[in-house]
């Protein structure tokens, strides 16, 4: 075992030994190659501006780690209750076509799907949505309440003194393709 580890060291010297080489003319040359090229010039760094220190004073703000407090209610609004009456879920999660102002969602047609009436609607990102009863679109709250083939009607819920809210029957028409009612 000992003699077959004496020859492999003494045969991975000698082919050590066959590779080596001392003629390094290629190497040489290719360095004064690269020493001959004319050296580059640095960019000079670029000027830095000098930016005015801003004090930040917190003494009249209020802690926006603290609840706001509530406004008090003076002249008309004293006898609007805020806690009762209409008001929107905004614990609901949104759907996509409350993202769009109503005036710009347009009805294209109907779709009529297991006994279902489905509105088709297309929005100014050029794509079509399929909308039925109970769908939200419109970014005042704008509950789906009946769909016919020519208009979707829709109750939304918007503000109407401070802290109160009301509701209001909107309708989006039928338009053909060159876009008239």
């Amino acid at each position: 075992m000992k003699q077959r580890k004496l020859i492999g060291c003494a045969v991975s010297l000698a082919l050590l030994a066959g590779c080596s080489n001392n003629d390094f003319s290629e190497l040489n040359q290719y360095i004064t190659e690269v020493k001959a090229k004319p050296k580059g010039t640095i960019k000079p760094l670029p000027e830095i501006k000098v930016i005015e220190p801003f004090i930040f004073n917190p003494e009249d703000l209020r802690d926006p780690f603290k609840p706001t407090k509530p406004t008090e209610l003076v002249g008309d609004d004293a006898g609007v209750s805020t806690g009762s009456g209409i008001k929107p879920d905004t614990t609901r999660r949104k759907e996509e076509l409350e993202a769009f102002p109503l005036e710009t969602l347009k009805m294209i047609g109907t779709v009529s799907m297991k006994s279902n009436l489905w509105a088709l609607i297309k929005s100014t990102d050029k794509t079509i949505y399929r909308v039925r009863e109970g769908n939200y679109m419109g970014q005042n709250y704008g509950k789906v309440i009946r769909i016919s083939a020519d208009k979707i009607e829709l109750m939304e819920i918007v503000p109407d003194k401070p802290g109160t809210w009301r509701e209001q029957q909107m309708s989006v028409m039928l338009i053909d393709e060159l876009g008239d009612k």
